[in-house]
């Protein structure tokens, strides 16, 4: 039986285990480093903490992040650092309600939120059985416009969150968000794309 050409023999002379070891360092630490500035510039890991965004995202949740060539949109998911922006005391998760030069109205009997007088459609909002709507501080002050580089937030379980409606939290500054949630990576049962 002739040899295969599939079969060639092995070649020890230029077999180097120290060379060998070096070079799948050197890739290891490249792939580190393509991680690392990818995380830092593009993408931020994010833990949900607390209940203020109820069915949508629960406590615990790992999401990813990113910040990359956002305009903020009505309905986006955003992290906005609370801590720079009004002495909070960690990021907070909200949904865009309005962006700057919109006008929100909101019904809090019927919880029902207006937007430039157009009725949101909110299925993901988590809604008491009974009882009306949290108002905040600031009920009377509505109809509200947002403010030039500002958005109007709100937390999808009303009850159950700081947001806009109240007068420490108000509008975000658009400089203060870190950035739009893309995906929720745990639990795993429940990763993938966040609406």
């Amino acid at each position: 039986m002739t040899q295969s050409t599939f079969m060639k023999p092995i070649n020890n002379k230029n077999f180097n285990p120290v060379a060998d070891f070096y070079d799948w360092i050197e890739t290891f630490l490249y792939a580190l480093a393509l991680v690392v500035l990818m995380f830092t510039f593009l993408f931020r890991f994010v833990t949900v903490d607390g209940e203020s965004m109820t069915h949508t995202l629960k406590d615990k949740d790992y999401l990813i992040i990113s910040d990359l060539d956002y305009k903020p949109k009505t309905g986006d998911i955003i992290v906005f650092d609370a801590m720079k922006y009004n002495g909070g005391v960690k990021p907070l998760i909200k949904r865009v309600i309005a962006t700057e030069g919109q006008t929100v109205d909101i019904d809090f009997d019927t919880w029902q939120v207006y937007v430039d007088g157009v009725l949101l459609d909110e299925p993901y909002v988590r809604r008491e059985t009974t009882g009306r709507m949290e108002d905040g501080d600031r009920a009377d002050m509505y109809p509200i416009t947002v403010d030039k580089n500002c958005v109007f937030v709100m937390g999808d379980n009303r009850n159950g969150s700081r947001d806009s409606r109240m007068s420490n939290v108000d509008q975000i500054d658009t400089r203060y968000i870190l950035g739009r949630v893309l995906v929720r990576f745990f639990p795993f049962e429940a990763a993938g794309k966040v609406n």
